[in-house]
């Protein structure tokens, strides 16, 4: 009689096929049909929630231009931005500032890439994580180093959520007017330091991360007498353009 078969986690995309992620053949190649690129904006600020996106691009229908959009001037984000939403299919997972304090960011980060993979309509063979962890998806999957320059589909990714995010952290800074979120997109600069100081933290902010943790009580501001606006319109990609 045979034993059952273990259960586990999918395997990783590089076991099942390691010529796949090789530098040659993704430079080369750099799209994988039916494949998925996924990558995230919003780890390091202290405010706002983070957005994953997945993207898995269309052969005959990529947007020339495709790169890190650290390194993409934002117009220029913006345009691919539309192009993609248009051309691909494109789905987007949040993960709230409630679920990353309860959690923790890298966790709430695979949250979010999750959702974002559920909110796909198709089934991709196969997913492609910008970094060097991944989290468990419905099909084989594997990080990858610097993804967003080396996949298409990861730099799609890249730019999706990062386009998201930065609409929805104008969104909250109108709840939230002390914080400068609207520039500083959540991140620790110094205005946003010095509003901190002044202010206390917002509903908005990050208690679990220490320059927000260390600073004066909640603050009395619109954002914490009100509930605030839902981070889930941007799920549908109901996100206002700038």
């Amino acid at each position: 009689m045979r034993g059952k078969a273990k259960s586990g986690p999918p395997p990783a995309m590089g076991d099942l096929f390691p010529h796949l992620l090789t530098p040659a053949f993704l430079k080369r190649r750099a799209l994988i049909e039916d494949v998925v690129g996924i990558d995230e904006a919003g780890r390091g600020p202290l405010a706002g929630p983070v957005v994953a996106a997945a993207v898995i691009l269309r052969p005959r229908a990529i947007p020339e231009g495709l790169g890190d959009s650290k390194v993409i001037p934002a117009a220029e984000r913006v345009r691919l931005y539309d192009l993609l939403v248009d051309q691909a299919e494109v789905a987007v997972g949040i993960a709230t500032v409630e679920e990353i304090d309860r959690h923790n960011i890298l966790a709430a980060t695979f949250l979010a890439m999750q959702r974002a993979v559920a909110n796909l309509r198709s089934s991709p063979r196969l997913a492609i994580v910008d970094g060097n962890r991944a989290p468990a998806l419905p099909c084989p999957v594997t990080p990858l180093v610097k993804g967003d320059a080396l996949h298409r589909s990861v730099s799609a990714a890249s730019i999706v959520a990062k386009v998201t995010r930065d609409r929805l952290m104008r969104l909250l800074s109108e709840d939230a007017p002390h914080y400068g979120f609207e520039r500083n997109m959540g991140y620790g600069t110094r205005e946003h330091l010095a509003a901190l100081d002044r202010f206390g933290p917002c509903v908005h902010h990050r208690r679990s991360f220490r320059p927000v943790r260390n600073c004066a009580p909640l603050a009395r501001t619109a954002a914490n007498a009100n509930a605030p606006r839902p981070v889930q319109a941007a799920l549908g990609l109901a996100i206002p353009a700038e």
